[in-house]
């Protein structure tokens, strides 16, 4: 969708139907767009000029939304809302007068729309995604269904194909197969010796690449400390340590404090993560920074901290300082995935920026639930997203709401 976007601003005009009309068949008419929100546009019709009292929203990617130009091609009649009818004796002539010189959509643009929504991710494809109840390692598991890009995946061993888990395409947390043993992470295996009729591997090319990293220099080492958003409560940033160094720049991040003691709640993050800091980025940035649990010499400081755990942090230049143009502001709505419960999407406001971290504030909740997200995660979409893609969309949250299940990837 990115490639035709630009495509699209306000006084685009479009063939759209006309619903100011009491003829039995179905006629068009030309509209421009007034404002835009997301994929949702909100149109005008042509000849109402500054009143707005026939204003509507559509999704200006729908298949009822059309260049100009297409009627006539199309042979459907152009015919003016019923209210306006007596403004012109001479609708053509009015029509060429306001066109001249106005831009459309592009010719192909739907087209271009109905391309974007083919996903290369198939039923029966298989895949290693991370295991919802223990962090620490991944398992097998088969493409259920897809949505807008989006996965319904359901572990291997699950008898009743209930077990499942919902991430998108090119969500960091799957891999092909093969992925954990070539890097060196904790895997699963499952107890089905062979794959069940019609499941096949995913060909790796279809995931997500992540950048190559230099291992041979001044690298990350276990036991390095640092600060990193907690996945299993993502409105915070934590206290945290590098556990294991994995191969192809991957690594097992610990959250002090609250560790298992077999290591089933380390997370796999790469060194180029967003999701991870240098020590002390939460302080420059005015962000609460999670101390351990249990720790009690508070406010916390690093220095301190430091020197009672003999540790060192992991240096600076090693992280991520890639900062995008990503053009979002404090206050802009959208529609994004509940990452703790993760077949949800849901609307949503930024409620602040730090650099490429985005804090989401999921409409009705309490602050408390807000997660940290990075500007270009796969779980972020644009208004009018579901509807294009019909995916249900969860409406902000009521007085009624439901039990909000914490501390599991549901």
């Amino acid at each position: 969708m990115g490639t035709c976007w630009g495509d699209i601003s306000e006084n685009v005009r479009v063939e759209v139907p006309n619903t100011d009309c009491s003829l039995p068949t179905k006629v068009f008419w030309i509209a421009g767009i007034v404002k835009l929100a997301g994929y949702n546009a909100l149109l005008r019709y042509e000849g109402f000029e500054n009143d707005s009292g026939l204003d509507f929203w559509c999704n200006i990617c729908g298949s009822d939304i059309h260049p100009v130009g297409w009627c006539a091609a199309s042979g459907k009649p152009l015919v003016p809302p019923r209210t306006i009818q007596h403004k012109y004796t001479n609708w053509k002539a009015f029509l060429v007068k306001r066109l001249t010189g106005a831009k459309t959509l592009p010719p192909d643009f739907s087209q271009k729309v109905s391309e974007s929504m083919q996903y290369p991710f198939k039923p029966c494809m298989r895949v290693e995604v991370v295991d919802k109840r223990h962090l620490c390692r991944t398992r097998v598991a088969v493409v259920e269904s897809v949505i807008g890009g989006r996965l319904r995946l359901v572990y291997e061993e699950s008898e009743d194909r209930t077990d499942d888990f919902w991430c998108h395409m090119h969500s960091p947390l799957i891999h092909h197969i093969g992925w954990s043993r070539s890097i060196g992470h904790r895997f699963k295996r499952s107890d089905i010796t062979k794959k069940q009729d019609g499941h096949f591997d995913t060909p790796p090319h279809l995931f997500a690449k992540v950048k190559e990293v230099d291992q041979t220099g001044e690298w990350f080492k276990e036991g390095m400390k640092l600060e990193a958003i907690d996945p299993l409560n993502l409105s915070t940033i934590c206290v945290a340590t590098i556990r294991k160094v994995l191969a192809d720049g991957f690594l097992m991040i610990g959250i002090d404090g609250s560790e298992a003691a077999d290591g089933s709640d380390w997370f796999c993050y790469h060194a180029t993560s967003p999701s991870i800091f240098p020590v002390g980025f939460c302080e420059i940035n005015m962000i609460e920074l999670t101390p351990p649990r249990g720790y009690t010499k508070l406010p916390f400081k690093w220095f301190d901290y430091l020197r009672e755990t003999g540790s060192i942090a992991a240096p600076v230049k090693l992280f991520n300082k890639d900062v995008p143009n990503h053009g979002f502001r404090v206050g802009m709505k959208l529609e994004a995935v509940d990452l703790m419960e993760p077949r949800l999407i849901c609307v949503a406001t930024v409620t602040r920026i730090i650099h490429r971290l985005l804090r989401i504030h999921f409409d009705g909740w309490e602050e408390e639930y807000d997660q940290w997200v990075d500007c270009e995660s796969p779980d972020l979409y644009p208004v009018g997203w579901c509807q294009l893609t019909g995916y249900q969309l969860q409406p902000p949250a009521s007085q009624c709401k439901l039990v909000y299940r914490k501390g599991v990837l549901l």
